[in-house]
Formats: C-alpha cells, sequence, structure tokens
C-alpha cells in the first residue's frame, strides 16, 4: 500500500489505445488493472482514487469525470450485439451478457423504447456458449461478439450502429471517472487529466503497432484490429458524447434501470 494515487486501469483490447504507457508513471501513481464491474467498485469503496469505468457507474454517484479520453463510438461498433432468432424480432426472452451493464442497459433501451420490445431477462454466463442460450434473443459483448454468425440467429444488431441511426448521437461506454480522497485532492486532477490524455494522444499515435501486438492474442487479423480501433472506436469525449451520456442516463432513469441521475461533473475536460 502507498500514498500515491491509484488509478485503476482495463486491459481489454478496446483499451490499449488509453493505457499505452501509463505504466512508465508507476514512480507517480499506482497503476491497477482488473475487470471493469471490479474497478468500478473499488472506486466506489475508495480503494481508488481513479478508475476507466463503464459509463452506466457514473450515474448517481459523486464523481468527477477528469479526462477526454473515453470508449465510445460514432456508428457501428462491431463488439457489442444483440443476436436474435426471429426474422421478425419477435423476441420473449433476452439473455444477456454479464460482462457489462452499459451493454445490458442499453440492448433494454433500444428494444424498449425504439421497438416496443420488453422481453424477460435471462442472465448469460461470460464463459458459456451464447449459441446454446435458451432465449429468443442474446446479447452479446467483446471479442465473442466480433465474429459472431450463426443462421439460426438471421437478425443481428450491431448495438452501436443502431443507437447512432436512432439517436443521431455517439455512444459511450466508459470514461475516467475520479473522487476526492486523502491521497487525490482536486489539485491532483488537473495533472492526471493531461496524464491521462497524452497516454491516449500516444496510444492513437501508436495504433497500427497496438494491432500489430494485439490481433493475433484476439483471434483478429492485424488488419481486422486495426479497422476495430481505428473506426468502430471513438477515443476522444467531446459534445456529442456529452449528449449521447445524457440521452442513455435519461432513458435509462426512465425505465428505472438506475435513479434519477446527477448532473455530468467534469474537471478539466475541455468538451468541444
Amino acid at each position: 500500500m502507498t500514498d500515491r494515487p491509484r488509478i485503476g486501469a482495463v486491459s481489454y483490447l478496446n483499451t490499449k489505445p488509453l493505457v499505452e504507457g501509463l505504466d512508465e508513471l508507476a514512480d507517480e501513481y499506482e497503476l491497477v488493472f482488473d475487470l471493469p464491474s471490479h474497478l468500478a467498485d473499488r472506486l466506489h469503496c475508495g480503494e481508488l482514487d481513479v478508475a476507466l469505468i463503464p459509463s452506466i457507474e457514473v450515474a448517481n454517484k459523486q464523481y468527477q469525470i477528469v479526462s477526454d479520453a473515453c470508449i465510445g463510438c460514432r456508428g457501428e461498433v462491431w463488439s457489442v450485439k444483440l443476436m436474435c432468432r426471429d426474422p421478425g424480432m419477435k423476441i420473449e426472452t433476452l439473455a444477456l451478457d454479464e460482462g457489462s451493464r452499459t451493454s445490458t442497459a442499453l440492448a433494454q433501451i433500444i428494444l424498449a423504447q425504439k421497438y416496443d420490445i420488453h422481453p424477460q431477462l435471462l442472465p448469460l454466463d461470460i464463459e458459456s456458449d451464447w449459441r446454446q442460450a435458451a432465449a429468443d434473443a442474446v446479447l452479446i459483448i467483446g471479442d465473442r461478439a466480433m465474429k459472431a454468425e450463426d443462421p439460426r440467429f438471421p437478425v443481428v444488431l450491431d448495438l452501436g450502429k443502431t443507437w447512432y441511426e436512432w439517436t443521431g448521437l455517439s455512444f459511450v461506454f466508459a470514461v475516467w471517472a475520479a473522487r476526492e480522497s486523502e491521497r487525490c485532492g482536486k489539485d491532483d486532477f488537473n495533472r492526471i487529466s493531461h496524464v491521462l490524455s497524452t497516454a491516449r494522444d500516444r496510444g492513437i499515435a501508436n495504433i497500427a503497432s497496438i494491432a500489430k501486438n494485439n490481433a493475433a492474442r484476439y483471434g483478429l487479423s492485424q488488419e481486422e484490429c486495426l479497422t476495430y480501433l481505428n473506426h468502430h472506436l471513438h477515443f476522444k469525449l467531446g459534445g456529442p458524447e456529452k449528449l449521447g451520456l445524457e440521452m442513455y442516463y435519461r432513458y435509462a432513469s426512465r425505465m428505472m434501470l438506475i435513479p434519477n441521475p446527477n448532473q455530468l461533473s467534469f474537471h478539466a475536460t475541455t468538451i468541444s
């Protein structure tokens, strides 16, 4: 245990451009890698001071968004998909991948608000074969969603694309959030904001090497990996992302997936 500010990060493919070089900051910060849901819990209980957490976890928490680096999309995201067995999208049961609360809420919002579909929800273990799920539709995320194909599921909704075409806004899956502590006060947020944005810029500048070094690990070709990072993901939190977050929270609150959200709080973050 140290008195250095503790930053929680994720080591997934879609986070690689955000954490490029963060390990070089060991003298200044304590860097911790964990699952997104675990990071959110650890930030909430004070084990961490800053963390890259699912965007839904920011609602109703006394957090500040401390960087204009994020994980989002402005259209097709490729790694978050709703697979439906019925060509007419008759969905009475929906199996939800347990890996992302943000995506499970997004799936429910799109089905209810866009298609007036209100299915019974079933769990989908992250280790199970989604094709064997006893449900009319299945939400899958991550690398297993990228090449998800099965003739028994003729309808495939890419939820990033569906959200963008429906709302005209970006969708944000994760943000850098912080809470004040004895180790990390508001004055520290300025430095942390700069570090996180610089790491993002460095990652984007080195995205070709990131794709080369990580493609095989995720069962992708180098070209597929590069396309995913370059064209399916968006790493800058700007005006369309802020508006998309606010709309997402309004729908989630309306459906009682979250309480009425607080106004988003930004520290040293330029939203353009």
